[in-house]
């Protein structure tokens, strides 16, 4: 009975006290795309990915209700960085659903806009606003409906304190005359958020290029347990515990709360309730990482040292050093990756497997048609006919005194030619080693793709070569040899696909640029780059997040400006996020089923040739 009396009152007072409008809320992803399309068009870094924003305290004055109920401690405001740009996950400000959209537009024109970093808070937003304003007019109804709307929401100056109420007269003229308040008077306690305006101390993320191993670890790890959350998290690193201390005994009194670290050893266990645990940390405000130098046995999926050389496949010369490109200082660093070219060791001649022997009949029945046909070529010097259109061409010209050299009388029967060449780079990394179903992983339909794009092509005669990737380091980019332009298919290429296998990570751009120089170096008037990855770059050092994706987009424009045809062939769910900014709005395909990958990547390809 207590329970039930309890649960009443707390949604009693939760209700009364809360000042949002649930039933006008909106989230952001259901404007997303327009939002990052808003953003981009406004000039905002096209790099940057659209992420939800976590959660922060705010230490403003609430009600006495808002304190009893527990509610407004903390609030979502909007902030970008090198990274991304982050937003609330959702808007229930107002009580109109139209206002909170245009709320969202508006955060993003806001965040397009560049002013001195260096300036204080209320200047920056003020500075950000008036560059809206001036630039994009159409702007202004917009805001100022937001203004009128915020004002109407705010606290009244009346019921504060002298020198709070002097901040909210500050931050009222400010957002009704942008640029007019230079500095904001002090108080004891900060104004009440401004959801107008960016995060006047946006949280501070755990180091993204520290321990890269802790991350690629987890990607690799099968048991690993994700939610369907994009929320970035405030974090700090700790010392791990040591569990050779055992347990230490506190007195039930002396406990700490969630939101502290405790430095308490109770071992890892395989079956944790990880729903369980994903719940805990919902209410935490800030998560303690610690870097487990002790792994439990279901965690060790690979080994992620380099094997030793009498058991990794076999090292096709020296080694090439290729650039890198670093967005930070807009340069490109010279022989900064070594990329090593690898043909598998253990790699017997192989059949087409059993399975998609009637698939390929079916493949190669289509792309058959493909194949170049046998046409007249006229006005030739020399052929089995005589070419009469050429002849009476030749006889009007000699008697009108003119005189040809060689005059081409005759036609030929010959094979045309497509002047086609198409390269494959497939990602080999670990996280192809992840399961899409019960009976098959992604490397498993990225070998059965390669299988049936190899079976197709040749039923064309178009020339192609086949290749894989993978990284660790940059000074360890494995480019897994499979099949050149040189050399037929046949079974021994076959065995060379079946013998692919995940490792390690993906430094996309070196890749790229060394499939860029093999590609060419054909001689064909259309030159094919395929891409065939499941998800972005990625790997143990720096080559993370902005970097990488940077890096990949500037080697696939280098593609371009050589006169290649690069596409991207992609089976990563979240890829909207990064494609676009990486390969263009037609630069890619994303397979939203990956078993579909074996049948559509030939189909592709012909729609790409046709």
């Amino acid at each position: 009975m207590e329970e039930q009396v309890g649960q009443l009152w707390h949604r009693f007072i939760t209700r009364v006290a809360r000042s949002d409008y649930p039933d006008a809320r909106v989230t952001l992803d259901s404007v997303r795309r327009a939002v990052s399309i808003m953003f981009r068009a406004l000039g905002g870094d096209a790099g940057l990915r659209i992420q939800a924003a976590t959660a922060t305290e705010s230490a403003a004055r609430r009600g006495l209700l808002a304190r009893i109920a527990g509610v407004d401690a903390k609030i979502e405001l909007a902030w970008r960085d090198a990274q991304a740009l982050y937003l609330p996950q959702s808007l229930a400000v107002f009580p109109d659903a139209g206002l909170n959209r245009d709320l969202y537009v508006w955060l993003a024109a806001l965040a397009a806009q560049h002013a001195p970093a260096e300036l204080p808070w209320l200047a920056y937003n003020q500075a950000l606003t008036q560059t809206a304003l001036q630039q994009y007019p159409g702007l202004r109804p917009r805001y100022q409906r937001l203004v009128t709307a915020l004002l109407a929401a705010r606290p009244e100056m009346q019921h504060l304190p002298a020198d709070e109420a002097a901040q909210e007269h500050a931050v009222r003229a400010a957002l009704q005359q942008p640029g007019s308040v230079a500095h904001l008077p002090p108080a004891r306690r900060p104004p009440y958020p401004v959801v107008l305006w960016l995060h006047p101390f946006p949280p501070h993320t755990a180091n993204d290029t520290a321990n890269r191993e802790d991350v690629a670890d987890a990607e690799a790890d099968g048991n690993t347990h994700c939610r369907d959350d994009n929320r970035r998290r405030k974090a700090r690193r700790v010392e791990a515990p040591q569990r050779e201390r055992g347990l230490l005994a506190l007195r039930f009194e002396a406990l700490f709360g969630w939101a502290e670290h405790v430095h308490v050893d109770r071992g890892t266990e395989d079956n944790e309730d990880m729903d369980e645990a994903a719940r805990e940390a919902e209410d935490m405000d800030e998560l303690s990482v610690a870097r487990e130098r002790r792994r439990s046995a279901s965690r060790i999926r690979f080994d992620l040292d380099l094997p030793a050389a009498a058991h990794d496949d076999l090292q096709l010369g020296p080694g090439i050093a290729l650039p890198e490109w670093d967005y930070r200082h807009q340069t490109l660093l010279q022989d900064h990756c070594r990329l090593q070219p690898m043909l598998a060791a253990d790699a017997p001649p192989a059949a087409l497997p059993v399975r998609l022997k009637r698939i390929a009949r079916r493949l190669r029945n289509q792309f058959q048609m493909l194949a170049p046909t046998r046409v007249w070529k006229r006005a030739q010097s020399d052929g089995n006919e005589l070419d009469l259109d050429a002849y009476l061409r030749f006889a009007a010209e000699r008697r009108a005194g003119g005189h040809s050299s060689d005059p081409g009388l005759y036609r030929d029967l010959r094979v045309g030619d497509r002047d086609l060449a198409c390269l494959l780079l497939a990602d080999l990394s670990l996280s192809t080693d992840a399961w899409i179903s019960n009976e098959q992983r992604v490397i498993d339909v990225i070998r059965d793709s390669l299988y049936l794009f190899a079976e197709s092509l040749a039923a064309t005669g178009d020339r192609f070569a086949l290749y894989g990737f993978s990284s660790r380091y940059r000074e360890h980019v494995r480019f897994q040899h499979l099949k050149g332009f040189d050399e037929t298919y046949d079974a021994r290429v076959r065995g060379h696909i079946g013998a692919i296998k995940p490792g390690y990570y993906t430094r996309m751009g070196a890749a790229i640029r060394h499939a860029s120089s093999v590609l060419g170096a054909q001689t064909a008037n259309r030159r094919l780059l395929l891409i065939l990855t499941d998800g972005k770059p990625n790997d143990l050092d720096h080559y993370e997040g902005r970097y990488g994706i940077e890096d990949t987009r500037h080697a696939f424009d280098e593609a371009r400006r050589q006169g290649l045809q690069p596409f991207c062939v992609t089976i990563d769910q979240h890829a909207g996020d990064y494609l676009p900014h990486l390969f263009g709005s037609q630069g890619y395909i994303v397979i939203r089923k990956p078993s579909e990958l074996p049948q559509r990547l030939p189909l592709l390809y012909m729609h790409l040739t046709h």
